[in-house]
């Protein structure tokens, strides 16, 4: 079930969405051009890159200090957002970014969804911190930040339609579904997926590393809380 657009039109330009957009893009693509240089230390400077700015569990949490010289761990809550680990990464969060972001930056005003925004990923950085607050493993994405904006959309409009990609095999098919029923569709798996690695870690006794679901459920249970601190007392939309 891949989304590609809703049927809410924006009343305002949505500057920061784009800029933010657009700052992940470049980003990524610096971070691509670490690795395609003919010197064999190219790899090794792209996951320098990764492990420099992205958000280290066991340094946030004060459980660890690594060697070399690194930001600070707040620091890097910020920058983790803008750093990606692939093409599908950080094109599958620019999508829903795009899709879903500008409508509640439209309902919030430009300076509200620039704070929505990275305190959602500051939420999801704790969440998955306080679940794992040894592993050192970097935590890369703006995965967390898009997931605040998502809890959003789902309390402002649960049923716009939004035209989605579904694929059951050879089965392939353009439909309208309702934002509540993608959306939703989405929060189960983010929860099913978050229990599955937690009881595997708890029963390996190893990290929960891989994606990182609790990310996803902090940041989108912090979207929820924040448009209800955040959302302008007069708005037509809600």
């Amino acid at each position: 079930m891949l989304p590609l657009k809703d049927d809410i039109p924006s009343r305002t330009v949505p500057f920061v969405t784009v800029a933010l957009i657009a700052a992940s893009v470049l980003v990524f693509l610096y971070q691509a051009s670490l690795g395609l240089g003919p010197d064999p230390r190219s790899a090794g400077a792209a996951e320098a890159f990764v492990r420099e700015f992205g958000v280290i569990p066991c340094r946030l949490a004060g459980r660890c200090v690594l060697g070399g010289e690194l930001p600070p761990p707040v620091l890097t809550v910020f920058t983790a957002m803008f750093v990606h680990g692939g093409l599908f990464h950080v094109g599958g969060n620019m999508l829903y970014l795009w899709i879903f972001g500008n409508n509640v930056e439209d309902t919030l005003g430009h300076l509200r969804f620039t704070v929505f925004y990275f305190a959602s990923g500051v939420a999801a950085a704790l969440a998955q911190t306080a679940v794992a607050p040894q592993s050192q493993i970097p935590m890369i994405g703006a995965s967390g930040a898009v997931s605040g904006v998502l809890g959003a959309y789902l309390l402002l409009f649960p049923y716009a339609r939004v035209l989605t990609l579904l694929v059951f095999g050879f089965f392939v098919r353009l439909v309208y579904v309702p934002a509540i029923v993608v959306l939703g569709f989405w929060i189960v798996v983010q929860f099913l997926n978050s229990f599955i690695t937690l009881g595997a870690a708890v029963s390996g006794g190893g990290e929960t590393g891989g994606t990182a679901w609790f990310a996803h459920i902090g940041g989108f249970l912090a979207g929820i809380v924040l448009l209800f601190l955040l959302r302008p007392r007069r708005s037509r939309r809600l």
